[in-house]
C-alpha cells in the first residue's frame, strides 16, 4: 500500500512495525502490534497520550500507555482465567487497511480478521478495524463485523491512558449522579457525587454514556472525551502499591496518567448478529484554560 507523504512506516524494532505520522496539524505513531495508538501531539499542545517509560516494545506482549485495544473481552475472560486478560487482538499484529491525508488530518484504518491463531482463544468469526482520525482531535472507532452465521457476545474497551500534569490535582466532570462499581466486577453499585478527584487507587466502571472532561489546571487544559457505542466509562489510576506491581510501569509514574475508557463491560455486553457490526467510538479534544 501507497502511504500519504505524511505517515511511514518503521520498524526500529525488527518485526515490530510502526507508523509514524508527521502532519502540519499533529504528529502520531501507531503500533501494528494490537493497532495500538502510542503517540498523540496536536499542533500547539503538549502530548495528550501518556506512555510508561518502561513499556514493552515486543512482539505478542500488550503496550503499557497510549490506547491498548480490549477485546474480545474486558478483564478476565469470564470462564477461562488461563486466557490472556482484556482479550487477545492487543498482542496480534494487525494490517493497514487505508491510510490518508486531509490538510487537516490523517486517518489510518487497520484490520484484523479471525485466524487459526485467533480461534484458538476465541471460537468466532470477525472482521475487526480500528479507524484512527490524528488531526486537531483524536477519533478512534473499534469497527466489529460479526462475519459468521451465528450471533456471539463481546465485551471490550479503548483503554485510554492520559497525560495530566499531576493525577492528584486534577477534577473528572461528567459522571455526578450515574452509579459505579469499584473493581469492576463487584456488584455493589455506589452513587457518583459531585466531581471526582484521585487521592487513592481508583478502579471504577461508571454505568454512563456521557462526555467526560479532565481539568488539569497546572497544564492549564481540559481534555474534553466523548464516546458513542458505550454504556460503560472506565476511570483508572494504580496509585502507589500497584504501580509497584505493574512490571512496565515504574514505581513512581502513578501521578502522571489517568485512564479514561470508554467500555462495552458490567452490565453492557453486546450482541452482534450475524453479518451486524458494531461500533465503539472514542474522541478527545484539547481545550487551553
Amino acid at each position: 500500500m501507497t502511504l500519504p507523504p505524511s505517515v511511514s512506516l518503521s520498524e526500529e524494532l525488527a518485526g515490530y512495525p510502526i507508523l509514524d505520522i508527521e502532519h502540519p496539524a499533529v504528529i502520531g505513531r501507531i503500533a501494528l502490534n494490537g493497532a495500538h495508538v502510542m503517540e498523540w501531539i496536536p499542533d500547539g499542545h503538549d502530548p495528550v497520550l501518556y506512555m510508561s517509560a518502561e513499556a514493552q516494545f515486543e512482539p505478542g506482549k500488550p503496550i503499557r500507555g497510549g490506547i491498548p485495544v480490549c477485546w474480545p473481552w474486558f478483564g478476565p475472560h469470564p470462564t477461562d482465567t488461563s486466557k490472556p486478560a482484556h482479550g487477545f487482538v492487543r498482542t496480534m499484529i494487525w494490517e493497514i487497511d487505508a491510510a490518508r491525508e486531509t490538510e487537516k488530518e490523517v486517518e489510518i484504518v487497520l484490520k484484523l480478521q479471525d485466524s487459526a491463531e485467533a480461534k484458538a482463544l476465541w471460537p468466532h468469526a470477525f472482521t475487526a478495524r480500528l479507524h484512527v482520525r490524528l488531526g486537531a482531535s483524536l477519533e478512534v472507532t473499534l469497527q466489529t463485523i460479526n462475519t459468521g452465521d451465528t450471533a456471539w457476545s463481546m465485551t471490550g474497551a479503548l483503554h485510554t491512558y492520559l497525560n495530566v500534569e499531576d493525577v492528584r490535582k486534577i477534577a473528572i466532570h461528567g459522571l455526578h449522579g450515574t452509579q459505579y462499581v469499584e473493581g469492576r466486577l463487584s456488584s455493589d453499585k455506589r452513587p457518583q457525587h459531585g466531581t471526582i478527584v484521585i487521592d487513592q487507587e481508583v478502579d471504577r466502571l461508571y454505568a454512563s454514556d456521557a462526555t467526560v472532561i479532565v481539568h488539569d489546571p497546572k497544564w492549564g487544559r481540559e481534555l474534553v472525551i466523548e464516546k458513542a457505542g458505550s454504556l460503560a466509562t472506565v476511570v483508572w489510576n494504580p496509585w502507589i502499591e500497584k504501580s509497584k506491581r505493574l512490571a512496565d510501569l515504574p514505581d513512581e509514574a502513578y501521578p502522571e496518567f489517568l485512564c479514561i475508557e470508554a467500555a462495552n463491560a458490567g452490565e453492557d455486553v453486546v450482541t452482534i448478529q450475524p453479518g451486524h457490526e458494531h461500533l465503539l467510538m472514542q474522541r478527545i479534544d484539547v481545550r487551553k484554560i
